[in-house]
């Protein structure tokens, strides 16, 4: 089975669930261009979630979904807002789904719940979920250890519904590497940050444009939270204090507020600017549209390349 076929979109693309970014307009402008939009959760209660879900449906007729990060404080009041609201997709992250499954599934929902190991997906597929995101440690934002090419293919084989690959695509190629180690589709999130729509500070997406293949970090690793960001004044104070052995409060006294600063401030310095290691692919801002289409057309290419290679 195809993504799409299982989403009823044009292509086999979900948009990754970025906290503070992915408001109910930028996940319409998604849906809109083709993909499965995702209205991301993090830092919102339910009641603020629900409105930006009732813009996203105000518009796009397309299909769509919601990401529910499982840590959030107000998850039980979200996970009955969702099925108030009749969300037909939902992704889930950072904990197990398990006691909202019921409700979700007979309300009609499709779930698809993030991954960073075998094991996890396992739990998640005995609890329901319709599709597994295996997330490879490439993806911008918190990350498991796995890359996504040693990650995805022991998830194909160990679960016996579709797949989706999440981490370290920006290109057709990428994505059809995915799709040839048993991926249904793919769910981007740092190539989507330099669309015209992405609703982030402008010296965010020329950061993003500026960034080298070497141009993230991983902080939080001594916190059992690992984030991958773009390097700056604020990530090289956090690893040094990291390796000195600081507290955990000293540490989140760095972080506070750190993507804030960077989405809405446009703080490159002080700022969190989650990025993937894709970043250094990217050159230009962009329609979310034309993202979306050269991906899918660069996969349908490479993929028919691929049957002409001789090894």
């Amino acid at each position: 089975m195809k993504l799409r076929d299982l989403t009823g979109t044009k292509y086999s693309i979900i948009q990754g669930g970025m906290a503070n970014i992915a408001t109910g307009e930028f996940a319409a402008a998604v849906s809109n261009a083709g993909g499965l939009g995702l209205v991301a959760s993090g830092g919102m209660n339910a009641e603020a979630l629900r409105e930006q879900i009732r813009i996203c449906k105000s518009k796009t007729d397309k299909p769509f979904g919601v990401n529910l990060m499982l840590m959030n404080p107000d998850v039980d009041n979200i996970a009955q807002m969702l099925i108030e609201e009749k969300v037909q997709f939902i992704t889930t992250g950072a904990g197990n789904p398990g006691k909202y499954m019921a409700g979700w599934k007979a309300m009609g929902a499709k779930v698809f719940p993030v991954v960073a190991s075998v094991a996890l997906a396992k739990i998640m597929v005995r609890a329901g979920a319709d599709a597994i995101i295996a997330e490879g440690g490439e993806s911008g934002g918190h990350v498991g250890d796995m890359t996504t090419m040693t990650l995805l293919p022991q998830v194909v084989a160990a679960v016996d519904v579709p797949v989706i690959a999440a981490g370290g695509i920006a290109s057709g190629e990428q994505m059809a590497a995915a799709m040839l180690l048993g991926a249904c589709g793919v769910q981007i999130g740092t190539c989507l940050l330099v669309s015209e729509e992405c609703p982030i500070h402008e010296n965010y997406k020329q950061a993003l444009i500026k960034a080298k293949d070497n141009a993230t970090t991983v902080t939080g690793r001594s916190q059992g939270a690992p984030v991958r960001i773009i390097k700056n004044e604020m990530a090289r104070e956090y690893l040094k204090l990291e390796a000195e052995g600081a507290d955990r409060e000293r540490l989140e006294q760095i972080t506070l507020g750190g993507l804030r600063r960077a989405v809405v401030d446009g703080d490159m310095l002080r700022g969190s600017v989650m990025a993937g290691q894709v970043c250094g692919q990217l050159k230009e801002v962009r329609p979310v549209a034309a993202i979306l289409e050269e991906l899918n057309r660069g996969a349908v290419e490479a993929l028919n390349n691929a049957q002409l290679i001789e090894l």
